[in-house]
Formats: C-alpha cells, sequence, structure tokens
C-alpha cells in the first residue's frame, strides 16, 4: 500500500509500504482523506516538530476519516465492515460519549498518529489502510460527508481550547487572531457557543473571507495598516502560534479578560512583553490537543454545511508535493486535503 513518509528534512515521499492488517482487537481502516495540519508541514519542511525530530521514517498524518475494511478477529464492539467513521488520534483517548472531561490527553508517555513524540515513532494516517483500537472510532452521521468529516480533529481542538474558557464566551465580543483553519473553526465554536461578536483579524485576504463566510462578524486586514483597537475585546483568542499575535492579543483585550493560547507558539523563549498580563489581570489558558470533544466536533460539522467552505483544496496521493506546497502558503489556502482511497459520498 502507498503512504505519506517523510524521512527527514525536506525529503518527503510517497512510499510502497508492507499492506497494514488489524489488530485481534482492533479494526482496518481504508483512509478516504486526511488533513494537512502544521505539525505534517514542519516535519516534511524541517524534519522535526518542535522538540521532536524524526529519526526513523515517519508516516505523516493525524486527522483522518475513511470506512471500515476489515474487524480483527477479537474485536468487541466493532462498527460492521463499511461504516464511515473519524478516528480518535491519540491513545489513551476518551470513550465515545463520554459527558465529562477525562484529562488522558495529557497522560504522559500518550501516542498520536503521524509523531515522533515516541520511540519507536506513532505512525499515522497518510495511508491507504491505517489500523486502531475500537475505541479510537466515531460513527459519522449519515448527513455528514467524509469530505467535512476530515475537520472533525482540527474543529474538536478549538472547541476543547473554547471550553477552557467557561462561561466567558457568552455575549462576548471575541477576536480570533489568526484566520487560518484553526482560527475559523474557532469562529464557528464561538458563534456556536453565544458570542455577541466575533472578529477575525490576519494578514491574508484569503482566510479573512474564509472565515467570515463560517460566521466572523468583522474582519481585520492586518496587512493593510488597519488595527484592533486597544482593550475592546473580552476574549481574544490567539490562532496564528505567532509571538507578535499574543503580543497584540493581549493589548487587545480588556482589563479583567481573558486570552486563549490556542496557536501553537515555537519552543524556547517568546518575546512577550507581560507586564499587561499583570496590570489589566488577564486570564490567559493554555490548550493542549482535545478530550471529548470529538463527539461535539462531529455533531456541529453535520449541523453547519457552511463548514465546507474552510476545505479549500483536495489533492490525491500523486500530488502530495503539491498539496503540500499549497498547505503551507496561507495566502491561497485554508484546510488542504489528501484523498488516499475513493470516497463512498461521490
Amino acid at each position: 500500500m502507498k503512504a505519506v513518509v517523510v524521512h527527514g528534512a525536506k525529503d518527503l515521499r510517497v512510499d510502497e509500504v508492507p499492506a497494514a492488517v488489524p489488530e485481534p482487537d482492533g479494526v482496518l481502516v481504508r483512509v478516504v482523506y486526511g488533513g494537512i495540519c502544521g505539525s505534517d508541514l514542519h516535519y516534511a519542511a524541517d524534519g522535526r516538530n518542535g522538540a521532536y525530530p524524526v529519526e526513523e521514517p515517519l508516516t505523516l498524518g493525524h486527522e483522518v476519516v475513511g470506512v471500515v475494511a476489515d474487524v480483527g478477529q477479537s474485536a468487541s464492539g466493532a462498527p460492521p465492515i463499511g461504516t464511515r467513521v473519524a478516528i480518535h488520534p491519540a491513545v489513551p483517548c476518551a470513550p465515545a460519549g463520554a459527558a465529562e472531561p477525562t484529562g488522558l490527553h495529557l497522560t504522559p508517555g500518550g501516542t498520536y498518529l503521524g509523531s515522533a513524540s515516541t520511540r519507536p515513532h506513532t505512525q499515522g494516517g497518510f495511508a491507504e489502510l491505517l489500523p486502531v483500537g475500537v475505541g479510537q472510532l466515531r460513527v459519522l452521521p449519515d448527513n455528514l460527508p467524509l469530505r467535512r468529516a476530515v475537520l472533525a480533529e482540527p474543529l474538536a481542538v478549538a472547541l476543547h481550547g473554547l471550553a477552557r474558557l467557561g462561561d466567558r464566551v457568552r455575549g462576548a465580543r471575541v477576536l480570533v487572531s489568526g484566520a487560518g483553519p484553526i482560527g475559523s473553526l474557532a469562529v464557528t465554536g464561538l458563534n456556536h457557543l453565544g458570542a455577541r461578536t466575533v472578529v477575525a483579524a490576519d494578514l491574508q485576504e484569503y482566510p479573512l473571507q474564509v472565515a467570515k463566510s463560517v460566521g466572523a462578524t468583522e474582519i481585520v486586514r492586518l496587512s493593510d495598516g488597519e488595527t484592533c483597537e486597544p482593550g475592546s475585546f473580552d476574549v481574544v483568542v490567539e490562532a496564528a502560534g505567532a509571538a507578535a499575535s499574543l503580543a497584540s492579543a493581549l493589548a487587545a483585550v480588556r482589563p479583567g479578560g481573558a486570552v486563549l493560547q490556542l496557536g501553537m507558539l515555537p519552543g524556547g523563549g517568546v518575546p512577550v512583553p507581560m507586564a499587561s498580563l499583570i496590570a489589566k489581570e488577564i486570564a490567559l489558558f493554555g490548550s493542549q490537543r482535545f478530550d471529548t470533544e470529538l463527539d461535539a466536533a462531529i455533531a456541529l460539522l453535520a449541523a453547519e454545511p457552511a463548514l465546507d467552505a474552510v476545505v479549500s483544496h483536495e489533492f490525491d496521493l500523486g500530488s502530495t508535493a503539491e498539496a503540500f506546497a499549497c498547505a503551507a502558503d496561507s495566502s491561497r489556502s485554508a484546510k488542504t486535503i489528501l484523498r488516499l482511497s475513493a470516497d463512498p459520498d461521490s
């Protein structure tokens, strides 16, 4: 079978790898779509993601959906072959339908699809076939096409971060700093949670138009010199993963407001003026992946066809290099996806 494998910095290949089989108590999924994430781009360009270098060939991808292709002989509770599913990329992970937070996403030593954080590395889902545990599957509703469902993992990340804010969102004026895929998904999540106004700010026009199409009330074109009035937002969601954006967030939030650090900041020291955190009594929240929110993300995707706009480009495996180049260019793309096998919805 074919898989998208990174061998080192600027060494991304579509390799022929041994065909996967399910574990006796697991399932095999025929992967249909995979979304290219920022971590995939870092592995492909730099041979590492933050503190985690690629030390062996690594199949990328953790935002994947597909169809159950085979079931292990001792698997219990597995959906039938042919069932359309999203995949929770973490082990351990919260069970489907979990009502209360589990904290499993913070478990030391846990694994995540397509990650070099473990030795051996945890191989990812940009492959034609992917073996996973039964507990990682989420059956998709009939009215949710796979092409939109591929947004389930990043939307779950956004919803988990917003949940960290508690009751601060309802009725609030909110700024989303960075209108890329995670920022645009946060816009939808904020509206769903009852924000009064959602403003999206970015340097690029393309992501701003995507954010507007999924519910941003206003947009701020930073490259045109437009700015956000200091102290004018109850909540700011930093979704760009840039030190300058965090500094702007601390300036834009009102005294007593809250900032959610949703974007992944670079490792090491980050030069951000933190005095306002004290002077304005700002509540600063971090957010790591997600816990129980995958089910809520799937339900929201089924209810919001407008989220189709977040998927801007689709490439087949033969055009993987072009797909990664497109995903890396925020001036012309939002979420870029790979089609790894035939879509039964088409």
